[in-house]
């Protein structure tokens, strides 16, 4: 049988992947899985830049609105469900296409994901004293000794990396690394076509993350932040509230910052999250890059979808 193919729409906040997909939509036989570990909650519209529900009428879009954000959403949770929509897609004779920006869900999908043991709170306090006692280069050599492919990716001052890889191997015997190739082994059977929206011009995704933020409070972020604070089962701590912007001006709810104070810390942190969204697209293999600040970028990657598709 045949194998499905899928298209993955990759990119940066503010790139305007959802004004590119919706674009392609009308060109192509496709249907639209999103890719944002934010936008499966419901009540969490503004802030998600989530499309409005005459978009969504017009165009659907599956895992949006599909849990509270009282409810845990992992990556795991994301591969069952994007698997399960690629093959309902494909059997209907149109081609899914992926599109969103939380890379480790791409990642995940693409490259399998690895049965990790759950978090061990003594092994952790036993690596967190270790630390203190020897600092943290000195347990990426220790990494190192035990698992040097993972720690040739992890950088001696990323702690929690080392000590997540650590925690693995002192609670399975098992290296990180294996994990995951094993977990790439059991990847999807699927063929993916993978795009990357990538902005030549840093400034000009600055000017629309900031652009982008000042609609989002016009159009009421502020309030809807606060319908989340009311709700009895939901708190700060929680994954959903932990996403860029609901994170801050909860906090600016709470006391914590004035208004002036959330708006910055929002727009750095929205700024750091495109940094490193970029980061891990320029690591990205077989993946063909779009500027999409060019107006000729729709027209650029129909034609390499035409060639594959019609």
């Amino acid at each position: 049988m045949k194998r499905p193919t899928a298209v993955c729409l990759m990119g940066p906040t503010a790139a305007g992947k959802t004004d590119i997909a919706m674009a392609l939509a009308k060109r192509f036989p496709f249907e639209l899985v999103s890719v944002d570990s934010a936008m499966v909650y419901r009540g969490m519209d503004i802030g998600t830049a989530k499309p409005d529900a005459e978009t969504l009428r017009r165009v659907p879009h599956r895992l949006v609105d599909i849990r509270d954000p009282e409810e845990p959403y992992s990556a795991g949770d994301f591969v069952r469900d994007a698997a399960a929509a690629i093959t309902e897609i494909s059997a209907a004779g149109r081609i899914p296409l992926l599109v969103g920006g939380t890379m480790l869900y791409f990642r995940a999908l693409t490259e399998g994901i690895a049965d990790l043991p759950p978090a061990a709170a003594d092994i952790r306090a036993a690596i967190d004293r270790d630390a203190a006692r020897l600092g943290w280069p000195a347990l990426h050599r220790r990494l190192a000794s035990v698992d040097p492919a993972a720690a040739e990716r992890i950088a001696p001052a990323d702690r929690q990396r080392i000590q997540r890889a650590l925690e693995v191997w002192l609670s399975t015997g098992e290296t990180l690394s294996a994990m995951q190739q094993a977990a790439r082994r059991d990847a999807p059977r699927v063929d993916f076509v993978r795009f990357a929206l990538r902005p030549s011009a840093r400034a000009e995704l600055h000017r629309r993350i900031e652009s982008r933020l000042e609609r989002m409070l016009d159009d009421g972020f502020v309030a809807e932040v606060a319908g989340l604070m009311s709700r009895p089962g939901l708190d700060r701590d929680m994954p959903a509230m932990r996403a860029v912007g609901y994170r801050q001006y909860w906090g600016h709810l709470a006391g914590d910052c004035g208004a002036d104070e959330a708006f910055r810390l929002t727009l750095y942190a929205t700024r750091q999250l495109a940094k490193r969204q970029l980061t891990w697209l320029r690591k990205a293999s077989d993946t063909i890059f779009v500027d999409p600040l060019e107006a000729s970028a729709i027209d650029a990657i129909s034609a390499r979808l035409a060639g594959q598709f019609v």
